[in-house]
């Protein structure tokens, strides 16, 4: 009884040390990332494996510019359609998720989630889309890593250049390219909105642009003035 209890204690010391590991390393990815800019994140490297398994010769449209280079209109337009409250909160829009929850609640299913532009940033750069606690608890712990070790307005460049925008359309110049023929630079307040609205389903939307989703477009459009934005 002693010896298993000895093994058992062991072994959870011994995960626990693979965890705080595992921790140590995503931390380290982070403050390279503060500076550096990523070149692919998880969802990408996901995708363009979806895509190659069907044509091996698939590449992404993607292609990295500086934060000054993005439209304001592009950036004011994001955060009033994904997260209003980006530069008040520190990670997590509490107020964002007791609403969410008591959308959820009226539908009786799960149509909204909250989730601040930190938290996408964070699932975005490591993780997948899969839905479980444990990858929740994960998003949670590295969207408190880039919240306490990064800028606001790093993390809006960074997230405007890898959020997927399409199939096999990820950031802010291929999407502008890809349906305006435009750099993200010179996007103006209509196609802004119509970018931002996009976000939450971009491969369906892409096939799909129908009236209620450009009347959420122009709703976007017309509240995203007061957007706060670094």
């Amino acid at each position: 009884m002693k010896s298993a209890l000895r093994w058992f204690w062991r072994g959870l010391l011994a995960l626990v040390l693979l965890v705080l590991l595992w921790q140590a390393w995503l931390f380290t990815q982070v403050m390279w990332w503060r500076t550096n800019d990523p070149a692919a994140s998880s969802f990408m490297r996901l995708r363009l494996a979806e895509l190659r398994r069907e044509n091996p010769d698939a590449v992404l449209q993607h292609r990295w510019v500086p934060y000054e280079q993005i439209s304001i209109h592009l950036k004011r337009a994001v955060v009033a359609a994904e997260d209003d409250r980006f530069m008040e909160h520190r990670g997590f829009d509490w107020e964002g998720i007791q609403r969410a929850i008591e959308r959820n609640q009226q539908r009786g299913r799960t149509a909204a989630g909250g989730s601040t532009i930190s938290q996408q940033l964070a699932k975005n750069l490591f993780l997948s889309p899969s839905r479980s606690y444990l990858r929740k608890g994960q998003e949670a712990v590295l969207t408190v890593m880039i919240e306490t070790t990064w800028s606001k307005q790093r993390i809006l460049e960074v997230y405007l250049n890898v959020a997927e925008w399409g199939d096999g359309v990820f950031g802010a110049e291929a999407a502008a390219r890809r349906y305006f023929g435009l750099s993200a630079s010179r996007l103006g307040p209509g196609e802004a909105a119509r970018l931002a609205v996009m976000l939450p389903a971009p491969r369906r939307y892409e096939r799909q642009f129908g009236p209620r989703l450009a009347a959420h477009a122009e709703r976007v459009r017309a509240r995203m003035h007061y957007s706060r934005i670094p």
